[in-house]
């Protein structure tokens, strides 16, 4: 399959998924706005949807999916040895997930204490209020890491779309929520009332989440068989890659917990303008680093199974190049047109335009690490997909404390901003200790054609990135007027940006027929 159609179909599907998270951050705005109870609800969502990214999709994925590969032959079309493996997984999985969950249930007003913000700690009723709500939504986590073992199975087969479909339910559920508690009276009273929605929905759409992707599992003709929870030597490899696979393939969410650390120190609003920040910043990481990272893994996998080292050399190529190609012009962009975006997404009810400005601040620092954040994980399944899950993590490790340490000189002077900052800049030195790694080993590094590329990608991003900050003071009255005048605008600056950037790219030698035709060609 080709590496673009690939990364199209789970990018494309990932896109329709970020458009409807951005209308449920729209709504949120005007319903909850920033601080109060809108901060209690970002922190109770984000304690389950954080495990669930870093233990489930990064550590989970990262490590079963080579186990399953390896278990996968072309002799076996039934598939019964990786079918009996993924089916001694889901065993102790089960077990292992009610165990965490009801002690995460038991435990979350000190887990809620450790992360709360002064303000939301010093507000008897606000806390209560947001232990509940993470305790509502807490089976969220349970039901995904079914469902990401489901997708797992699906994308080792090639069939990345219903996986990349299933967020959409998240979105379509969070939006019902916040249509009903739109209906509402005003208030404080309904703002609470609101977040109670917020918390169940978010429940439910993990077990449709689930329903969805079990169905597309028997559609595959892949079955489950049952059994009882047992160490055997698969799952007891598994184990031992989860741990460090924790750490290298999870190294965005692990910095989202030391921020909710530094956070807790900062003034009402903060965790709300960095949620709507990231917003902006996920969009394009998970519409091209999660496409990419999910592609290339399973692929990765095969070629070295097959012990085929020109082929992996070859797709890790092409997927840096590719991500740089998406993710180059779009930090540039979001870093010159953060806060037009945010004002235009954001402003209005609740959400005030000093609001909407904070949260464009954010974004800039946000996407100073963008390419980084995708490149990482374009770089980590070279390791996993060769059962090394210790270099990652002494990469993350270093990372992270060159993040606790920028944090602690960054924070006290700009605050939220400076915690964004901070995240960036450790992103990409994980990013340079992963490229040093693979360079020194002779698994992968840039050949002179591919680095030129890359250097012609930036010189048309900066050029894209000086007309549209030579452009967007013209547009400020319409961002904050109606909704034709804020659509308009906001189509305005994609619009012409990405055709300066299209046109600079041509002239360079960055894109043209040839290239274009090659990458369709690109195999996995």
């Amino acid at each position: 399959m080709s590496l673009v159609r690939s990364v199209g179909t789970i990018g494309g599907l990932t896109a329709v998924s970020r458009v409807f998270g951005f209308v449920r951050d729209m709504l949120l705005a005007r319903v909850l706005g920033a601080g109060g109870v809108a901060d209690a609800w970002q922190l109770a969502f984000q304690l389950p949807n954080i495990f669930r990214r870093l233990f489930a999709e990064g550590a989970f994925a990262s490590a079963f999916v080579p186990l399953f590969n390896r278990r996968m032959s072309e002799a076996d079309p039934e598939l019964a040895e990786a079918s009996g493996f993924a089916s001694e997984v889901m065993a102790v999985l089960i077990p292992i997930l009610i165990g965490f969950s009801a002690l995460a249930l038991i435990a979350m007003p000190w887990i809620m204490g450790l992360f709360a913000s002064d303000a939301l700690a010093a507000d008897a009723a606000r806390f209560d209020l947001g232990v509940a709500m993470a305790r509502i939504a807490f089976p969220y986590l349970a039901f995904m890491s079914i469902a990401t073992l489901f997708a797992a199975v699906l994308n080792s087969l090639s069939r990345f779309a219903a996986a990349a479909a299933a967020p959409i339910l998240l979105n379509l559920c969070l939006i019902a929520a916040l249509a009903a508690g739109a209906m509402l009276d005003g208030g404080e009273g309904a703002k609470r009332q609101t977040g109670l929605y917020l918390a169940i929905a978010v429940s439910f759409s993990g077990l449709f989440q689930l329903i969805w992707l079990w169905w597309w599992i028997r559609r595959a003709g892949f079955r489950f068989a049952a059994r009882r929870p047992r160490l055997t030597p698969g799952v007891r490899e598994l184990g031992r890659l989860i741990v460090p696979a924790v750490f290298g393939a999870g190294v965005y969410q692990i910095s989202r917990f030391i921020d909710l650390f530094f956070l807790a120190g900062l003034p009402d609003k903060s965790i709300t303008f960095l949620a709507m920040a990231d917003r902006l910043n996920q969009m394009p990481l998970g519409i091209i680093g999660i496409a990419l990272g999910t592609a290339i893994l399973p692929a990765l996998s095969r070629f070295i199974a097959r012990d085929e080292a020109d082929g992996a050399f070859r797709l890790q190529s092409n997927a840096v190049e590719l991500a740089l190609l998406l993710t180059l012009p779009a930090a540039v962009a979001l870093f010159v047109t953060g806060s037009a975006m945010t004002r235009a997404f954001y402003t209005g009810g609740a959400y005030t335009v000093a609001d909407s400005l904070a949260t464009g601040a954010v974004v800039a620092m946000l996407v100073v690490g963008l390419p980084a954040y995708v490149l990482v994980k374009v770089l980590v399944p070279a390791f996993f997909a060769r059962k090394d899950t210790r270099t990652p993590v002494f990469t993350a490790a270093a990372s992270l404390a060159i993040n606790v340490a920028l944090n602690l000189i960054l924070v006290p002077r700009l605050g939220v901003e400076g915690l964004a900052l901070a995240g960036s800049l450790s992103a990409w030195c994980n990013c340079a200790l992963l490229y040093a790694v693979l360079a020194r080993k002779g698994h992968f590094h840039l050949t002179p054609p591919v680095a030129g590329r890359i250097a012609r990608i930036a010189l048309a991003a900066a050029v894209m990135g000086a007309a549209l900050w030579w452009i967007t003071p013209y547009g400020a009255a319409w961002f904050v007027g109606g909704v034709l005048q804020r659509v308009g605008s906001i189509l305005a600056l994609v619009g012409v940006g990405g055709a300066i950037f299209f046109a600079a790219a041509w002239l360079l030698g960055v894109v043209n027929r040839e290239t274009i035709g090659q990458l369709r060609r690109r195999q996995l």
